[in-house]
């Protein structure tokens, strides 16, 4: 079959009920009451009629969300050719999909799914022996909402430990096992959030937590502080040790990681996202003291290898797109650092595997690759397949390979197998997706902000697309914690590019393309920048005839989901559809709510001064809401299990947009259960999302999909 988008003029007289306006919402929204509540700031009083919404397990904002969601079905259902979307997804997404492999003791792991498994499955193999099933996590739960969120092994492979999320929950549980005879060990250890499992040999293993709130209640004093424990097997979790952390050392975020040679503990210690202290331990002492190996917030440091009393660290310190410095484990402050891979004029990453170094350059938004020894010689330089993503580059010290994956927006994910000795890749698993790279074009560009900076954007679309301005157009942002949109192959973008759709990334201030200065460039009193750049995006892909307002959505989650919401306030004439999913849409209290308190780096808060308040008062979504105003076709996702950014954000949004909303476009509130900030979300839940997500944004544009 040919799919091809069509325009209302050219379908059957059945559907001609849609050409008066396109997705017309015509029914009425549940009643959402308001309530009596003001807040001071600095002497200004702010009203927050839905702080009622902020209690998820209310029994009456159960009532409101129930209500929420039959009126969203109602509206999705009408869409005629949603099920199309569906099923043209679903064969789509059946097809074999294949992690890179890793070793561990005398197996080699990979994750595998057949094709439309709800979780991916954990595979072993010894040699080119037959696969044997290690791990499914679609075992772990009947509608595959639980899932499987990391795995440690011991050095020699022998002990496991793994994390289960449970309806997409950052609190985790941790179970121990017998990797050879894939029996457990031992009890299960309870609420775990933010950690990573660090072993010590096979005696037991570090990994941090906070005091889990009462349900319904959120992060809060002492709760706020996360700890680093140490569990030794064989004994109870109320018996494990307090490493760092608690009221003695309060930190916001804190993470243990062992070095591979088992000689040191290293501890990250922040109070924001960005910008942490540096602590280390000798593990082969006993007692052994916890010492600094750098202090104070106002740099990113990690320990990335360890080599004959040498720590390797990654760091951004006078370097601010990040260097690799080498220092004596004996002496490891700063004044004593060497440069090892000095800054370069593109931010740097660095991963280690074979006793190399792989130093990963993104140069506007794309990867380049390099190889160094020890000593800091540059080997070689990775030949990458184009202009794109490549991830990995990353193994043990003994091995002789390494694996890594390569994308970008017409390439799906192949996996190759890099030969340390010869420097040479080689082709290992090439993606079994039904999509034809040559039909289509992903070309990048470079348009001004508004005040000027000139931001890149990468446009993807079929070869040969007339640009006339009436292409369907998808904008998708993110501009937030020094997080890097680089270019990522999606299989739910194919229904919508092989239609003649238009895909559109810009990579905005506020993320880590260009560095600190990039990021810093979009936090606190210069968020605006990242909106602007946003905008700026818009208009540039409507006057270069790209698209045009009737034919735009924007989308974006969690800090991307802020981003459409204070895009959409500002400049609701500029979108046709508009997406934003599990945003952080108010700023006043964000920071009030799990999560939330440790975003301040790149916020601020509204109890910072009397300025701060003010200037997220002027952008915050759900205080900018203006009754009256006729605003685009909006489908505001979030779910009930999301404790990072948490449903309060969102429902009250939706709430407000309902309230205000002046014309007929639907405002609607697509309320995931069972499911959390996205993470570990099952294959059928996403199939459903994204047929919804393309099927109303086609539908309130006018065009269909054939049945």
């Amino acid at each position: 079959m040919k799919y091809r988008l069509l325009s209302l003029l050219a379908l059957t007289t059945t559907m001609n009920v849609l050409a008066q306006k396109p997705g017309a919402f015509t029914g009425t929204y549940p009643t959402t009451k308001t309530v009596v509540q003001t807040d001071d700031f600095f002497g200004t009083t702010v009203s927050d009629p839905y702080r009622w919404l902020e209690n998820d397990t209310a029994a009456d904002t159960k009532a409101w969300v129930k209500e929420q969601v039959a009126n969203t079905k109602a509206y999705l259902s009408q869409i005629p050719f949603r099920d199309a979307i569906k099923k043209r997804l679903t064969a789509l997404w059946n097809y074999e999909k294949f992690s890179a492999p890793f070793k561990e003791g005398k197996y080699t792991y990979f994750y595998k799914n057949d094709g439309l498994q709800n979780q991916s499955v954990l595979y072993r193999q010894t040699g080119e022996g037959e696969p044997e099933v290690f791990l499914d996590p679609n075992q772990f739960s009947a509608d595959g909402t639980t899932s499987l969120a990391g795995i440690d092994f011991t050095k020699d492979g022998s002990l496991a430990a793994y994390q289960i999320s449970e309806g997409g929950s950052d609190w985790r549980k941790v179970i121990v096992l017998d990797a050879v005879t894939k029996q457990q060990i031992g009890d299960t250890l309870m609420d775990v959030k933010f950690s990573g499992i660090a072993w010590n040999k096979n005696d037991g293993f570090y990994y941090s937590s906070y005091d889990k709130p009462k349900e319904g209640s959120q992060l809060s004093g002492k709760t706020q502080i996360h700890k680093l424990y140490y569990h030794k097997l064989g004994t109870p979790q109320s018996e494990d040790k307090l490493i760092f952390g608690g009221e003695a050392t309060p930190r916001r975020y804190i993470g243990g990681y062992v070095t591979e040679d088992q000689h040191w503990l290293i501890i990250s210690a922040a109070n924001a996202t960005y910008g942490n202290e540096l602590y280390l331990q000798d593990l082969t002492k006993a007692a052994a003291p916890i010492i600094p190996i750098a202090t104070g917030y106002d740099f990113e440091q990690g320990v990335v290898y360890s080599h004959n009393g040498k720590l390797y660290i990654a760091t951004n310190r006078n370097a601010p797109n990040r260097k690799l410095v080498v220092v004596d484990a004996a002496t490891p402050t700063p004044e004593y650092w060497k440069d090892l891979i000095p800054e370069a004029k593109f931010p740097l990453d660095i991963s280690t595997g074979g006793g190399k170094f792989f130093a990963q350059y993104l140069k506007d938004a794309v990867s380049e690759i390099e190889q160094y020894s020890l000593d800091g010689k540059k080997e070689n330089t990775i030949t990458l397949p184009g202009l794109g993503t490549a991830s990995g580059f990353s193994g043990k010290e003994e091995e002789k390979e390494v694996y890594y994956t390569f994308t970008s927006y017409v390439y799906p994910a192949t996996i190759f197998k890099y030969d340390i000795p010869t420097e040479k890749s080689t082709l290992y698993k090439k993606s079994g997706v039904n999509f034809n790279p040559d039909d289509y074009e992903s070309k990048q560009v470079f348009y001004t902000s508004k005040d000027g900076t000139k931001i890149p954007m990468i446009i993807t679309h079929k070869k040969g697309l007339q640009l006339n301005g009436k292409n369907p157009t998808m904008l998708y942002g993110y501009g937030g914690f020094n997080i890097s949109l680089t270019p990522a192959f999606s299989v739910s973008n194919i229904v919508f590019l092989e239609n003649g759709g238009v895909y559109a990334v810009p990579n905005l201030r506020g993320g880590g393309e260009y560095g600190d200065a990039w990021h810093n460039a979009g936090t606190k009193l210069h968020k605006q920048n990242v909106f602007d750049d946003f905008i700026a995006a818009a208009e540039f892909l409507i006057k270069d005839n790209i698209t045009s307002k009737d034919y735009l959505a924007i989308s974006g989650g969690s800090n991307g989901g802020l981003l459409v919401g204070a895009c959409m306030t500002q400049r609701p004439d500029l979108y046709r559809v508009c997406l934003p999913a599990v945003g952080v849409l108010d700023m006043l209290r964000y920071h009030k709510f799990t999560a939330g308190a440790g975003w301040a780096y790149d916020y601020g808060t509204a109890d910072d001064s009397k300025e701060m308040f003010e200037y997220l008062y002027h952008y915050s979504p759900v205080h900018n809401v203006k009754k009256g105003t006729c605003y685009p076709a909006t489908m505001v996702s979030t779910a009930d299990h999301d404790d990072r950014v948490v449903p309060a954000h969102s429902f009250k949004f939706g709430a407000a947009l309902q309230a205000a909303q002046s014309c007929d476009n639907p405002v609607l509130m697509n309320i995931e259960t069972k499911a959390g900030h996205g993470a570990g979300k099952p294959t059928s839940m996403i199939i459903q999302e994204q047929a919804d997500k393309w099927a109303f944004t086609l539908y309130n544009m006018g065009l269909s999909y054939p049945q």
